[in-house]
């Protein structure tokens, strides 16, 4: 298997139909059937491929500043993460994230952040579930319009702690959408 980074700006129409299948593929029922990312483009991607160099496995990343209980906090944010119905169980997720964890060493990021209702597979790789009120930009991913401010407590949000800052439960200003 070979992971490799992509930026956003450098995908080619090829390879943009290859991810758009996987997506497609992965969540069949909600994703949008005429793009390569659900509500935003993320900053780039970790993309998985096999030996016969079919694309098995996808994680979109975006870094931004949010804002917890009032301080900035820097985060990395996985966004589509999903790997082919026929690579599953098989460690394709696992080195995915963590590619990310190697990506995030070193650098200026206090958290990477994912909102899953698939724990056990995340606690496995180092992920901790946290509650906080949020407060997030609405997107309607159909017509890709805002629909206004959404406040509430999100209860499948989980981080890695992976600076020298700690999570706080309280509230969570994501200055900008939810994933």
């Amino acid at each position: 298997m070979k992971i490799e980074k992509v930026f956003e700006y450098d995908i080619s129409t090829e390879l943009e139909a290859s991810i758009q299948t996987l997506l497609i593929d992965s969540f069949p029922d909600i994703y949008p059937k005429d793009r390569i990312y659900f509500k935003q483009l993320p900053h780039f991607r970790f993309l998985a491929w096999n030996q016969e160099n079919q694309l098995i496995g996808h994680v979109g990343l975006e870094y931004r500043v949010m804002n917890l209980n009032g301080k900035p906090v820097r985060i990395l944010g996985v966004i589509d993460f999903c790997v082919s119905q026929n690579s599953r169980s098989q460690g394709v997720g696992s080195k995915l994230l963590l590619e990310v964890d190697r990506f995030s060493e070193g650098r200026n990021i206090d958290f990477i952040l994912l909102f899953t209702d698939k724990t056990n597979f995340y606690w496995r790789n180092g992920y901790k579930p946290v509650k906080n009120k949020c407060t997030w930009m609405k997107i309607n991913y159909e017509t890709q319009t805002s629909n206004g401010i959404g406040h509430e407590e999100v209860d499948q949000l989980m981080i890695k702690e992976v600076g020298k800052t700690a999570w706080s439960e309280g509230d969570l200003d994501f200055l900008g959408y939810f994933y």
